[in-house]
């Protein structure tokens, strides 16, 4: 049978991409292809920032009340097929259903915080600045925004940035990941039928070209990314060179420090979700786990027998509890990192390299890995490995684990567990990533609270969802006035 040709959505309407070059869409967890997607063109972005364009004059002056009545709706139209999207996403991504339903919880949420817009976005005023002189701000749309997804969440991290543009009178271009197409297809088509004026929202499918179009157009104000640290950097800058404004968010190498005190038989079920959930794919997974002192011995014991217990399979079997990594070429990128782990000296404790899978021979998967007695300055404790590979790094004291999350250069997220008040003060207060967890191993913000990371995990100034966001999709015009 011929596959499903993925379309674009530009302008309220599916149509064909004007390119030749196609890609082919993953089962991961069976090894089989289910779809092709189209490598759209510079041509293709254009039509929809035409589209964009043309929508937004009136979109602009559409009461903000009255763009939050569509995200009302498109929330109803979501949670009617919740499980649908869900099981589209794990079909495509591989992750557990569990992950997946959770994940457009995420999104579903997104849409319910933007609604909030008549607050979020009001301007201020002050009277008398000076004699008989007032001052006003009023926040404004600016015209079309565009984000660049990632394959890791294909349903929730467009929503970090959509809704909040739309609902603050913006119009909006998104290119989901090449590699997991399918779940935006299938939630604008749920989209569309909400009666959303036409142009306010498009869809194109691509790679590098459709990139590197939405960051040279001349009508895009902003981009929205979210992916490695090198394409972040690269996005960053010419975003820089054309004068957008740009939220970048890259990726990520963090610590996760046990202490002494810690209760270890209530943090070992979320110890071992933070490293092998979404199979370690996630820029909040654990990298490095950092026992402090004699918990060491107890902790990679007791850590390490619940990794074994860990089942693999295809994320649509709900006894699964850990699916495939995206793609035969991310499978072996990831084997490469433990390849490299043992060439340097590394204890290998659990191997993951060849994992046995009976109902899923031909999936894309790598088994729950355990280096220990990792150094600083090893490659695996160094570079983003994204999958399930974790580097037991031991630490003597709290000072020195301040020091390992503090010295990898990367800065998203990094969590503690103790029974400590000052301990779990002093780690927030000094460590530099954005994002903490106490006694918590994934330090995921709800949409009302801001998501990204510090130096090389962010590249930009205001991160994604929050009350923030509202500030990245507006322009705070400022009136002052006196009347004679």
């Amino acid at each position: 049978m011929a596959l499903p040709v993925l379309k674009h959505y530009i302008n309220g309407e599916w149509v064909a991409s004007e390119t030749k070059t196609f890609g082919d869409v993953w089962n991961p967890a069976r090894g089989e292809k289910i779809a092709q997607v189209p490598y759209g063109t510079a041509a293709d972005v254009d039509r929809a920032v035409q589209a964009a364009r043309a929508a937004f004059p009136d979109w602009r002056t559409t009461p903000p009340i009255t763009r939050a009545r569509y995200l009302f709706r498109l929330k109803e139209a979501f949670e009617a097929h919740f499980e649908e999207i869900a099981r589209v996403l794990t079909r495509e991504q591989g992750k557990v259903i569990d992950e997946a339903r959770g994940e457009v919880r995420r999104m579903i949420e997104n849409v319910e915080h933007a609604t909030a817009v008549t607050t979020l976005m009001c301007g201020y005023s002050l009277e008398d600045i000076a004699k008989d002189i007032d001052c006003a701000g009023y926040r404004q749309p600016i015209g079309v925004f565009a984000a660049i997804a990632p394959y890791n969440f294909p349903a929730m991290v467009p929503w970090w940035f959509l809704p909040y543009a739309i609902v603050c009178g913006n119009t909006f271009v998104l290119k989901p990941s090449e590699q997991v197409p399918m779940t935006q297809s299938r939630i604008f088509e749920i989209l569309d039928e909400i009666g959303l004026p036409e142009g306010v929202v498009n869809l194109v499918h691509g790679s590098r070209e459709v990139v590197n179009a939405i960051l040279d157009h001349p009508d895009i104000a902003g981009v929205s990314f979210v992916g490695s640290t090198p394409t972040a950097r690269y996005i960053y800058e010419r975003c820089g060179a054309t004068g957008k404004r740009v939220q970048a968010l890259g990726g990520a190498k963090n610590v996760v420090a046990v202490m002494p005190d810690a209760k270890l038989d209530l943090a070992m079920p979320s110890l071992i979700t933070s490293y092998y959930g979404c199979t370690g794919q996630r820029c909040l997974s654990g990298a490095i786990l950092a026992p402090v002192g004699d918990v060491a011995d107890r902790l990679i014991e007791r850590f390490t027998a619940a990794a074994r217990a860990v089942r693999m399979g295809d994320g649509l079997d709900e006894k699964t509890t850990m699916g495939p990594l995206v793609s035969a070429a991310h499978r072996q990128r990831v084997l490469g990192y433990i390849e490299k782990g043992i060439a340097e000296g590394a204890k290998l404790v659990l191997d993951g390299r060849n994992p046995k899978v009976p109902d899923c021979p031909n999936g894309f998967f790598v088994g729950p890995t355990v280096f220990d007695d990792v150094t600083p300055d090893m490659t695996i404790a160094r570079e983003e490995i994204f999958g399930p590979v974790v580097s037991v790094i031991r630490c003597r004291s709290l000072e020195e684990v301040i020091e390992l999350v503090n010295s990898r250069g990367f800065a998203n997220a990094a969590c503690i567990y103790t029974t400590s008040g000052r301990t779990a003060r002093e780690f927030r207060y000094r460590v530099k990533p954005s994002m903490i967890g106490i006694n918590i191993g994934i330090a995921a913000p709800m949409a009302y609270f801001p998501f990204g990371g510090a130096g090389n995990s962010m590249f930009g100034d205001i991160k994604g969802h929050g009350q923030e966001i509202f500030h990245f999709f507006t322009d705070t015009k400022v009136m002052i006035e006196r009347w004679m």
